[in-house]
């Protein structure tokens, strides 16, 4: 799962910001808990919608002027910089600039090489009859940025890296489907399988780590996990490599001299960290910043009258609820697929995708939507809260005592529903809070950083150890744009013996992952189209996910900024080519 900006996405391991970490104060409840129709989002983002105070001036600046240094603007700072520890949006973005993928993917998200001389497949023998054993063929002229040879070794290297159980990575999968792997030559990487994997295209060798570096440090601590270079890669293959990040402030990324393929035009990436959406629009507008990301929809009219260049990358990303299923730690509301529906059916989310995110966007219904893996049939939930209250008085929650809030069994329907700071998020938050209050539902609302919210179980996060029943962020497939997606399988439930699993929802539906594990092996387009159909329609009817908007990337491109081309995948491919005017 990836949290954009995230999405996607969602696994850390080290909560490196600790600054202004505690939660937000939310909005305020209904002023009466007895009104007999819900609020529209208009009346609800009215009186709760917050005032933006000024921005303050950064003293993260660019060094030596002269140089050309592109800007760039994050509302979140990075988890970890070593690939096997973070799925982080904000993250994995930066790869293309300094640890490359084996194959990236252009604006039409179609995958082309990079450190392979070409991708595998059964015409030209990389890929065997029966689909079981990929070989890749290296560039010969790959080397890292300390100038030491880049080899099979650090692909079988960093296959064993993920793998290593004393390793607390992001996530295991896919790489636990590798039977073996083996340099066969300096220039040859061979995986055997012991069934077909389909998605290996847009899961595999998101990154490589450098085995002369990291091994020493393996075999001296016994992990990975301490390493400096999670956080200071001083040693990368792409066209920059990592020179500094001041925590809570900025990281630099300067040209790589001893790059092996074509070098970048410019000197300098310079990353500024800010904490919230105004900041990065005030710094675009005041031209401080020559490239922001994740453009909330209510600010693109200020930045394109400003001046600025609007990019949208279709990412496969879409904002949605997850609902904490564990039968016996989760509230016992939700272990009811009629309230679940309910809560879909009592949210409109239509309108919110018209008055927050100006009519640019339409509510998600599925994981998958905009693509032929899901099922056509299947259209987002409906606002109704007339048949949301119908599902729930036949649940049995009903408002016994008539304070407001239906109860069941002494148990009172009081969720707590938690996020991150981002302003559309907590007016989401808020109009979901009036609306779905007026129908007998309460919620508790809380709001973190980034960094904490997205913790993982070890470090305490609020999602991934059930302290929350309803949590909202963007998320995408796992191997965008291949739907295999691994955040729904029973072997991802964290736990103290996996602390990294990602299955933040606490449940294990055999059935659905069953046919996760069915698609992962069909190779053969229709056959697997049809698995998707069966897991999309399993999901949406059980309401396990409820889909809030389609999530695209947009991006704002400053007007120095010249030849940027955005992927929704690799977002920064071409970022060689970048160049800045005067």
């Amino acid at each position: 799962m990836f949290e954009k900006r995230w999405l996607l996405s969602v696994v850390v391991l080290v909560a490196i910001v600790l600054t202004g970490c505690a939660p937000k104060t939310p909005p305020p409840p209904p002023a009466s808990a007895e009104a007999t129709s819900p609020p529209t989002v208009a009346e609800a983002t009215a009186v709760e919608k917050p005032t933006q105070a000024p921005v303050e001036p950064t003293q993260a600046q660019p060094a030596e002027a002269g140089r050309k240094v592109v800007r760039f603007i994050f509302t979140q700072e990075f988890d970890s910089l070593n690939p096997l520890y973070t799925n982080m949006w904000f993250s994995t973005i930066t790869e293309q600039l300094w640890d490359q993928w084996a194959w990236e993917f252009d604006v039409k998200n179609e995958a082309f090489p990079v450190m392979v001389t070409e991708i595998p497949s059964i015409e030209n023998g990389g890929i065997s009859e029966d689909g079981t054993t990929i070989t890749m063929k290296l560039r010969d002229d790959l080397v890292w940025s300390d100038g030491e040879p880049m080899t099979a070794n650090d692909f079988v290297f960093t296959a064993n890296m993920y793998t290593e159980p004393k390793n607390t990575v992001a996530a295991v999968y896919p790489y636990d489907q590798i039977d073996t792997i083996e340099a066969s030559d300096d220039y040859t990487v061979v995986m055997k399988f012991k069934q077909p994997f389909a998605p290996w295209l847009g899961m595999l060798w998101h990154g490589v780590i450098p085995e002369h570096i990291l091994r020493p440090v393996f075999e001296k601590d016994g992990t990975l996990d301490n390493a400096e270079w999670n956080l200071a890669p001083t040693v990368g293959n792409g066209p920059f490599v990592f020179a500094e990040w001041e925590s809570g402030s900025f990281a630099r990324f300067v040209r790589n001299e001893k790059y092996w393929g074509e070098k970048p035009k410019v000197d300098e990436i310079f990353i500024r960290f800010v904490p919230d959406d105004a900041s990065q629009v005030a710094a675009l507008k005041a031209d401080d910043a020559d490239l922001g990301a994740f453009i909330p929809y209510s600010d693109i009219p200020a930045l394109e009258e400003a001046g600025l260049t609007m990019i949208t990358a279709a990412s496969g990303y879409h904002e949605g609820w997850y609902l904490y299923l564990d039968p016996e730690k989760g509230h016992p509301a939700l272990q009811d697929v009629r309230v679940r529906q309910a809560l879909a059916m009592g949210f409109d989310r239509f309108s919110l995708c018209k008055d927050l995110m100006l009519g640019k966007t339409v509510p998600a219904a599925t994981y998958w939507d905009n693509s032929p893996y899901v099922d056509p049939t299947i259209q987002p939930y409906p606002y109704d809260p007339e048949q949301a209250k119908k599902l729930l008085d036949e649940a049995g929650w009903l408002d016994s005592n008539g304070d407001g809030v239906r109860d069941k069994d002494g148990v009172e329907l009081v969720l707590k529903y938690g996020t991150t700071t981002r302003e559309v998020r907590q007016d989401t938050q808020a109009v979901a809070q009036q609306q779905l209050g007026a129908l007998g539902v309460k919620f508790e609302l809380s709001n973190y950083d980034s960094d904490i919210f997205f913790s993982d179980y070890q470090n305490g996060g609020p999602a991934a150890t059930g302290k929350l029943d309803f949590f909202e962020y963007s998320t995408v497939s796992s191997g965008f744009p291949d739907p295999d997606s691994y955040d729904w399988l029973c072997s991802e439930l964290p736990s103290d013996e996996k602390p990294g699993g990602v299955n933040w929802t606490g449940f294990c539906d055999k059935d659905l992952d069953a046919l996760f594990k069915k698609q992962s092996t069909q190779v053969d387009f229709t056959e697997r189209q049809k698995t998707f159909y069966e897991i999309t329609k399993m999901l949406f009817d059980k309401a396990y996910w409820v889909g809030l908007w389609q999530d695209p990337d947009i991006w704002a491109i400053g007007s120095k900024l010249q030849n940027v081309k955005l992927s929704g995948t690799t977002p920064f491919f071409n970022c060689t080519e970048w160049d800045l005017t005067k």
